[in-house]
């Protein structure tokens, strides 16, 4: 009888092993949930960014305002009957300096 105890104590234990340190283990099941979730938020982030450019493509299709503002601010182009002025800044005039005797 006590033979027949230590067996089937020495099975238990040997099922138990896969669970615990194997290939599919709980720790390693709890690692790659952690992973799946970063990656999902990451997913997200891109979802969102993707959105956003699927947008102004369809902006760039569709009318001309979002044409010609990229136009305008990225390429400095103006329109035919337009006139550009452009204003500079003079930096203000610093006083001299004042000799220390």
């Amino acid at each position: 009888m006590r033979g027949l105890t230590w067996i089937l104590a020495i099975l238990i234990i040997l099922l138990q092993y896969p669970l615990w340190l194997g290939k599919g283990s709980w720790p390693r099941v709890w690692e790659l949930e952690k992973q799946v979730a970063g990656q999902r938020i990451a997913n997200q982030a891109l979802e969102a960014r993707n959105s956003q450019l699927a947008a102004e493509v369809r902006d760039l299709k569709t009318g001309y305002d979002a044409l010609e503002e990229r136009a305008r601010y990225e390429l400095g182009m103006i329109r035919q009957d337009e006139v550009f002025i452009q204003v500079m800044e003079t930096a203000p005039a610093q006083p001299p300096l004042e000799a220390k005797p």
